[in-house]
């Protein structure tokens, strides 16, 4: 089953349960991947629906540590139950020492020697490791293994 149709039978499942946070969660995911098919008028993949909702996740940090900032708990709250729900869709997330060493061994593989071949091995990390780990985590450890 294709991530999309997974999103579609949860939300199903969410209007049947009447579970309303989960449900305006999962609208809007569809909501945002309808956006982009409609824009670049092609259908998805799993890669990139996986990539809208790690986006998705991402501006939702965001929001909850400047709901955090301002003492806005309920809002903070809010954020954070979106976040766990969206977590669902991604893969099981790698451990820093499985991406050290995805990074070690691309490094190995490519010959990289400093800082100027760190967009050829972010570029090779990032299509192999795609929403298993952070991104902001990758960029650091091939920094600390470039210098």
């Amino acid at each position: 089953m294709s991530l999309k149709s997974q999103i579609t039978e949860d939300m199903k499942a969410a209007m049947r349960a009447k579970d309303k946070e989960t449900l305006s969660t999962i609208r809007m995911i569809t909501a945002a991947i309808k956006q982009v098919e409609v824009d670049e008028r092609r259908e998805l993949s799993d890669t990139d629906v996986l990539s809208i909702i790690t986006k998705m996740i991402k501006q939702r940090k965001d929001a909850a540590s400047q709901y955090a900032e301002a003492n806005r708990t309920d809002l903070e709250q809010q954020e954070l139950s979106e976040i766990k729900i969206l977590e669902q869709y991604q893969p099981e997330q790698l451990s820093g020492d499985e991406v050290s060493a995805i990074v070690k061994a691309i490094i190995a593989e490519t010959g990289a020697s400093g800082m100027q071949d760190m967009g050829k091995v972010m570029g090779l990390v990032k299509a192999k490791v795609a929403g298993q780990a952070d991104m902001g985590q990758i960029s650091q450890i091939v920094k600390a293994e470039l210098s």
